[in-house]
């Protein structure tokens, strides 16, 4: 069985009944800046169709916006064709957006999508720049970035997220 997408509305209706319980698949540090009251953390680099919980509830995976959600959903529906998940569409942004609380911790990290992007635009121009100024080798560092980026938007795997993802600063709870 693949998985399902599910509305922010119909998460909470199943959690008010019962009968769905929530996994983040964000980082650590995601996790403690800000998540859905009750859900337990199973971050995607680590996570395994054998660490989820034996329950007979629905379990609904969420993350920041849905991407990394989804990519859990096909990591753990490939390993075990069997479970039965959900993907909270939108993620956490998504829940917020439909007025529904999360609980939110004293920890302030970026999202590791905006860190990502920080990250990729401050080489990207500082190569450019370099390039143009100095010397055009350095021209070939966003080219280098738009490479990974197109193999990122083709592969739905973006190495410098999984890289990030290990910093220590999103592994701080």
């Amino acid at each position: 069985m693949k998985f399902e997408n599910v509305t922010p509305t119909e998460t909470k209706q199943w959690l008010e009944n019962g009968e769905a319980i929530l996994i983040d698949v964000r980082e650590p540090a995601e996790f403690a800046t800000k998540h859905i009251q009750g859900a337990t953390l199973l971050p995607l680099g680590k996570i395994t169709s054998e660490d989820l919980p034996e329950t007979d509830k629905k379990i609904v995976i969420y993350c920041q916006k849905g991407s990394r959600g989804n990519s859990a959903c096909v990591k753990i529906t490939d390993q075990n064709s069997s479970v039965v998940i959900y993907n909270l569409v939108g993620g956490i942004e998504a829940w917020q957006e439909a007025g529904n609380a999360v609980k939110e911790g004293k920890s302030k990290v970026l999202p590791l999508d905006r860190q990502v992007q920080i990250t990729i635009g401050s080489l990207a121009l500082a190569g450019s720049l370099t390039g143009y100024f100095h010397d055009p080798a350095f021209m070939l560092l966003p080219a280098f970035l738009g490479a990974g980026l197109l193999f990122a938007g083709l592969s739905g795997t973006c190495g410098l997220a999984i890289l990030m993802a290990k910093m220590p600063w999103n592994q701080k709870v």
